[in-house]
């Protein structure tokens, strides 16, 4: 039996891989369902692969997941937009930052990892956009939104559809080794005999990697926050504007983001803290994103927003630095422990390649 911790998008897209190869596979998941953590509380969107350097796991995962991701919402019937995205450089004076100079490192970038991005001008973006205030931008049509709650349940779907078991309610207690060499998984109710664990414990992989005496790693917690636009402004967005990446920050910038019901949602900040569960204490106040919506939509005032949810990002990296890559191979301390940690953005998009990747290193 191969045993998966976490029954996110990374470790239901492992197992249905594994599964659908004839291989036996458990899924383990402390929730009371699957993907309730990271996997549903982000943007939902399906990333084209504009931002993630070239040779990095992120890269090619991102454009061959991106891929994968769309045709499985054809043929699993998973509400999804793939609608394009705007990176506008704002139409604002007084900036000191060269955001040319950022537009065309965003656009090597994405042509280093195969991604389309086109150079646009303010007529195309009024075209598209009529209420956001932007000079120049980026336009990549790949890029795309998707129901991620429905995601999670046809992927759930499909793994017991080829006889995988998914646990919910089922948190891990430890990993024992056995003594014909394979892996004791220990439940709360069962001892379950694996000849190889996936660690796709998200925000936990590194406690599940120290359960495992495995390699010692660290996963920080980075809250992102969300407002949105109240209904009767909804109609100021059509589809996913990005402002420019700042080179400063981390991630991608407070953006606009409209579901598949019409929603537009505003975010997410970023913060990093120490709880890994806690999703709402100290909530940015409704004022701080005003200023934010505004270089995008400046007609937008405090009345037209409403606090929206929260997630929290499983990084591997501290604010100190900026960039960490995915964490997708055999333990070097423990070979029978597979790790697909670290999985933050594009995580979602990306899925879907990762479980190939995680069942070749099984299979390997």
């Amino acid at each position: 039996m191969i045993v998966i911790v976490g029954a996110g998008v990374s470790g239901l897209a492992s197992a249905r891989a594994l599964a659908k190869r004839g291989r036996p596979v458990c899924v383990l998941e402390a929730g009371a369902r699957a993907g309730q953590a990271s996997s549903t509380h982000n943007s939902g969107v399906i990333h084209a692969g504009l931002y993630y350097p070239a040779g990095t796991l992120k890269a090619r995962l991102c454009v061959e997941g991106r891929d994968r991701l769309y045709e499985f919402c054809a043929a699993f019937g998973v509400p999804h937009l793939r609608c394009g995205k705007l990176i506008v450089a704002p139409a604002h004076a007084g900036s000191d930052r060269d955001d040319d100079a950022v537009l065309e490192r965003v656009r090597l970038t994405a042509d280093a990892a195969g991604a389309n991005v086109v150079p646009v001008d303010a007529a195309f973006i009024a075209a598209r956009e009529p209420h956001v205030a932007a000079g120049r931008g980026l336009w990549s049509p790949d890029t795309g939104w998707i129901d991620a709650d429905a995601y999670v349940r046809a992927l759930e779907a499909d793994v017991r559809r080829h006889d995988g078991v998914v646990l919910t309610g089922t948190p891990l207690v430890g990993i024992e080794q056995a003594p014909g060499g394979d892996l004791i998984v220990v439940t709360p109710r069962e001892r379950i005999d694996a000849s190889c664990v996936v660690n796709a414990a998200g925000l936990q992989a590194d406690e599940v990697s120290a359960l495992a005496g495995g390699e010692a790693f660290r996963i920080y917690p980075c809250r992102g926050e969300y407002a949105q636009l109240a209904p009767r402004a909804r109609g100021l967005v059509r589809g996913l504007v990005y402002p420019v990446p700042d080179p400063s920050g981390h991630g991608l910038g407070v953006h606009l983001t409209r579901t598949i019901d019409g929603a537009v949602w505003i975010g997410p900040t970023i913060r990093y803290q120490h709880d890994k569960g806690d999703y709402e204490r100290d909530r940015l106040p409704l004022d701080a994103y005003v200023d934010p919506t505004r270089v995008l939509l400046p007609e937008v005032t405090r009345d037209d927003l409403r606090l929206a949810g929260s997630g929290i990002r499983a990084k591997l990296h501290p604010p100190s630095e900026r960039f960490a890559d995915f964490l997708i191979r055999r333990d070097h301390r423990n070979p029978l422990l597979v790790h697909a940690a670290g999985i933050d953005s594009p995580g979602l998009t990306a899925s879907l390649a990762i479980g190939e990747v995680v069942a070749d290193l099984v299979d390997g």
